[in-house]
């Protein structure tokens, strides 16, 4: 009993916690009655999947993906009739879209301590898949990255694909580089597909990787996940399908519990301050959290390297999402 008054009070001083944020910004969102729910609805002339049920500023709403192209949506419940359904029959009645078929390849190769999920894109094209962590931090945003990303694709493709993976404390202390941030999108410079990267991002400096992050004991990953989600929604943000666990560190359990989220794990095969290097195709991780000089140096670097191949659309950026519908569409 007293582990469910904590997890109660934690989860109501989060939520009066964002409501002061909001509200001094002038964002005067409210969720309220957050919860994983599984549903299938006819929207927009097709299927399309609930993830989320929820109160948005007190109307009933749906977080939703299209299973097809795995874009995702709020939208008011309004006169929608859903049909209730398990995961399991999610996985089942979806089978055959690009979203459950990446869900299946990410619990097949779920074994790994680092790298669980998706960790590469195109195979034959030219180009890779920006991903930028940012993990709590009290530096500011590394804002050269994304002015360098517009500045040398401003004539070729705007705007520009990335996806931002996202902790809900750094959400917290900077309001102003998210706001910045979402200027750029509003200006169309650049798309984000905004990646859950969970709340707290818990991370010991000699605890054994198995027993670190999120694999630390005691975690509650429910909050870890829709925590970060209802702060996105706050923010104005919309949650993807996508998540970056902390440190790329998970093992099966993690996985396969975070598949039952309707959540699809991303991790990278070239983190650049780690040595690794972007290939065609690849998953691109750098830091823009200000903890992480040497990989923003080195991909600034590599935008130089490509500045030709830019210019000659020989070399691009690619959506997250559209990797997977190519990947895995029929």
């Amino acid at each position: 009993m007293k582990r469910f008054f904590n997890r109660v009070l934690k989860w109501t001083c989060i939520i009066c916690l964002w409501w002061g944020i909001t509200s001094t910004a002038g964002a005067q969102i409210t969720v309220a009655g957050y919860k994983r729910y599984f549903a299938v609805i006819k929207y927009e002339n097709k299927d399309q999947l609930v993830l989320r049920k929820f109160k948005k500023d007190d109307a009933e709403s749906f977080l939703i993906v299209d299973p097809a192209v795995l874009s995702t949506q709020v939208i008011p419940v309004g006169n929608l009739s859903p049909k209730v359904l398990s995961w399991q029959d999610v996985l089942s009645y979806f089978k055959d879209s690009p979203y459950v078929k990446t869900i299946k390849d990410a619990a097949r190769l779920s074994g790994s301590l680092q790298d669980a999920g998706i960790i590469h894109g195109f195979p034959k094209e030219k180009g890779i898949i920006l991903t930028i962590d940012l993990c709590p931090s009290h530096k500011p945003l590394d804002r050269v990255i994304f002015t360098s990303l517009i500045t040398e694709f401003q004539r070729t493709e705007k705007p520009v694909p990335i996806a931002i993976s996202i902790s809900g404390r750094w959400m917290l202390t900077h309001s102003s580089d998210l706001k910045w941030l979402k200027e750029l999108v509003s200006s169309g410079d650049i798309l984000i597909t905004w990646v859950n990267h969970s709340y707290n991002h818990r991370v010991s400096a000699k605890a054994p990787l198995k027993t670190n992050f999120l694999l630390e004991p005691g975690t509650d990953l429910d909050f870890e996940i829709l925590g970060t989600e209802i702060a996105m929604i706050q923010q104005g943000l919309m949650p993807s399908v996508f998540f970056r666990f902390p440190g790329l560190v998970s093992d099966s359990q993690a996985v396969a519990k975070l598949l039952t989220y309707g959540l699809i794990p991303v991790g990278s095969d070239a983190w650049l301050a780690k040595g690794q290097s972007a290939k065609a195709g690849s998953i691109v991780l750098i830091h823009g959290n200000g903890n992480e000089e040497l990989g923003v140096k080195d991909f600034i670097l590599l935008l130089k390297d490509k500045q030709l191949q830019v210019q000659g659309k020989q070399w691009m950026m690619y959506d997250l999402r559209q990797s997977v519908e190519e990947e895995f569409g029929q």
